[in-house]
């Protein structure tokens, strides 16, 4: 069921969902699981010029159990992103969030999170079975958008965010994100970019509702409650 806009009604109506998240995600299915890439570039801005970093990638993203907003109903993947660079030794990068597909309208959500004061909410459109998938946030949007401290605001304003994804045939997938930054004293535009293909190195583990309906797991050992 898809959200009508043209019946007050409609925002309090409840769809049926599907218990089995991994069956409902179209074009998201390729991402759940494990993955590692080794050969991570990032181009960020220095005082003297860009800086070209290498690193190293782990992401976890597995299924939750089907979320809904009234009408609308979503199929999701929450993930975690940890980053360590090939000469330190500290994390370089850490970010969580999900990845959130709307079957009855083709709508794709990614949400991030980094502990340096700044979070995001990025759409696109795609197929189920699309080979690629791009999602942009932008600076002041009405409902999709970017949000950071008073410090990036003003030293390092993000103005645009753009993920690209592309899923290969080997089964891998990799990424191009640009993040487009003013930084303060400079007078165009900075484009911090991030790219990495990644392997498959776990499956992902089914959401804790259908673990409860298929697999008889008990409640609280499903939902990892204690």
């Amino acid at each position: 069921m898809a959200w009508r806009a043209d019946s007050p009604a409609s925002i309090r109506e409840k769809p049926d969902a599907d218990p089995d998240t991994l069956a409902n995600l179209g074009p998201l299915r390729r991402l759940a699981g494990v993955w590692e890439g080794r050969k991570g570039v990032d181009v960020n801005p220095k005082a003297d010029g860009p800086e070209r970093r290498t690193f190293l990638e782990r992401i976890s993203l597995q299924p939750i159990d089907p979320q809904t907003n009234g009408p609308q109903l979503l199929y999701g993947l929450r993930y975690h992103v940890h980053i360590v660079a090939t000469d330190e030794m500290g994390t370089f990068h850490d970010q969580v969030g999900y990845w959130l597909y709307e079957p009855a309208t083709g709508l794709v959500m990614h949400t991030l999170t980094i502990p340096r004061g700044q979070t995001a909410l990025a759409r696109g459109q795609a197929e189920p079975d699309a080979d690629k998938l791009s999602v942009r946030a932008e600076r002041g949007g009405p409902g999709y958008g970017i949000c950071s401290t008073d410090f990036l605001e003003q030293a390092f304003r993000t103005d645009s965010y753009q993920l690209d994804v592309t899923f290969h045939d080997d089964g891998s997938w990799s990424y191009v994100s640009d993040t487009v930054l003013q930084v303060r004293g400079r007078d165009e535009p900075f484009h911090h970019v991030d790219r990495n293909r990644l392997a498959k190195v776990a499956e992902p583990e089914p959401n804790p509702l259908l673990r409860i309906l298929r697999d008889g797991a008990a409640k609280r050992a499903a939902h990892g409650v204690g």
